[in-house]
């Protein structure tokens, strides 16, 4: 299936909350934390807000490295959100709203007061299915 983009630069803000999860979580791996973020902003309700978003860290993958065994799976699930949302299935617009949900997702889990060890983000998981 084909990705809404090969190559996946973060911002350095979201290096830095990454960063943060990595030391909570202690998940090693950036590609495990933004497949969670990713489906964290997927489960949320709300469009993501159209902000221009900086590609200014060293953090780096490409979609297979992100996706892995779920790649073909999320470009199914980014499918339907925007097409839920009302939005087009093209590519441009699958890789502009892979970025806003990928960041937003991010930010989410940073956020997050009660997050102090790697079951938190399970909970966090877990409450925002019985969500939707």
């Amino acid at each position: 299936m084909e990705p809404p983009t090969n190559r996946i630069v973060l911002s350095q803000t979201a290096k830095e909350q990454l960063t943060k999860l990595k030391r909570i979580t202690k998940i090693d791996q950036w590609n495990i934390l933004c497949r969670w973020a990713f489906c964290r902003s997927l489960a949320e309700p709300t469009i993501p807000s159209p902000v221009p978003i900086p590609a200014d860290s060293n953090v780096e993958m490409n979609w297979r490295v992100f996706g892995g065994e779920l790649s073909d799976i999320l470009v199914i699930a980014l499918q339907q959100r925007c097409h839920n949302d009302g939005l087009g299935t093209d590519k441009e617009t699958l890789a502009s709203q892979f970025r806003l949900h990928l960041h937003r997702g991010i930010g989410y889990l940073a956020g997050e007061q009660n997050m102090k060890k790697i079951e938190d983000l399970i909970q966090i998981a877990l409450v925002s299915q019985n969500k939707t």
